[in-house]
């Protein structure tokens, strides 16, 4: 067969073979779009300069340094979060991304604010998660003084849209949680709230949205105090131990923040598994396994791949932007589980 030619290059592309030669040049002047889909044509009619294309393609693509702040690396949600967004980044094209991922093993206000400031000197710009705290908000206004972008990752940390935010509508998730309980449990009664720690603005939104559902549509049930776990399984294991002892006629329990390990052990060790609704979060190995066996009856997940992809492309229209003031929080949905659709 005849060797290809840049005509035939340019002629599978769609393009000119003006635009062609610039793309086997490695001139500046080609968008991303154009010089991958040169690639592709190249890929596809066995072009010779196949192998030029791609090394000057990877050449000319932006590149980014992108830090990205977690909470603590044994929290299996965290983990799966951070392979996300690794994957996100390296399934990417049109731009290179190199990202730096920390755990924050100590998760005090002082800390946080010590590590985001160190991250974002090697950055262009800053993911973060974390609670809401003066301490915290005073290291990141002086980080998006120095122009570099703060995004705020699953929990909001402006309710103005100062800091963008990738995540889901929390008030929602609330108020889809206790629409659950409403129509499976077979009687109102009384229903149980663990939460994380209410400096999270997200648990917050998420209380507050639980709640006014009720008030709307439910006012049968009874809603017990929030309880803190303080994001630890050994404290959420001992407020859910205590709830259950104060409170035997217990009809459902909402754990709306971290410890769920923690909530799975104490309903196993008490014998109540099974026996009450219980609303989760996330979809990790032990929340499969929770909702399987049905120890666990709904849970509402973050979309990780989305989350991840959201996140990566919002830093880099942001960074690239230089200093434009648009807005690129992402609202993304939510995701329902139940051992039904496993």
């Amino acid at each position: 067969m005849k060797r290809p030619t840049i005509r035939d290059l340019a002629k599978s592309a769609g393009i000119s073979i003006a635009t062609a030669n610039r793309v086997l040049s490695g001139a500046e002047n080609v968008r991303g779009e154009t010089r991958e889909k040169v690639r592709a044509a190249a890929e596809n009619i066995c072009f010779y300069g196949l192998g030029a294309i791609e090394a000057r393609n990877a050449a000319a693509r932006p590149k980014y340094r992108f830090g990205i702040l977690l909470l603590q690396p044994h929290r299996p949600f965290y983990q799966l979060v951070a392979r996300a967004l690794r994957e996100a980044a390296e399934d990417s094209s049109a731009f290179e991304v190199a990202l730096r991922i920390e755990h924050l093993e100590d998760l005090s206000p002082q800390n946080t604010a010590e590590r985001a400031l160190a991250l974002a000197d090697e950055c262009d710009a800053l993911c973060i998660t974390t609670a809401v705290h003066p301490v915290v908000n005073q290291a990141l206004e002086e980080i998006q003084a120095r122009g570099i972008p703060v995004f705020a990752l699953i929990s909001q940390l402006a309710a103005t849209g100062q800091i963008h935010y990738i995540g889901l509508d929390n008030w929602k998730v609330g108020r889809t949680a206790a629409w659950a309980f409403d129509n499976i449990c077979k009687t109102p009664g009384k229903i149980g709230l663990l939460m994380g720690n209410p400096r999270y603005r997200n648990q917050e939104m998420n209380e507050t949205g639980f709640r006014s559902y009720f008030r709307e549509h439910a006012r049968d049930f009874v809603l017990l105090e929030p309880l803190s776990t303080f994001e630890s399984s050994a404290v959420a294991q001992e407020m859910t131990e205590r709830l259950l002892a104060e409170h035997a006629d217990l009809a459902g329990l909402y754990v709306a923040g971290g410890g769920i390990s923690g909530v799975l052990a104490a309903l196993r060790t008490t014998g109540r598994a099974g026996t009450l609704v219980v609303v989760g979060y996330e979809l990790m190995d032990n929340v499969k396994t929770a909702l399987l066996e049905g120890t666990i009856t709904l849970s509402i997940a973050h979309p990780l791949a989305k989350l991840a992809e959201e996140t990566v492309t919002g830093m880099v229209r942001t960074t690239a932007s230089k200093g434009d003031k648009t807005s690129h929080t992402r609202i993304v949905p939510f995701e329902i589980y139940t051992r039904e659709n496993l």
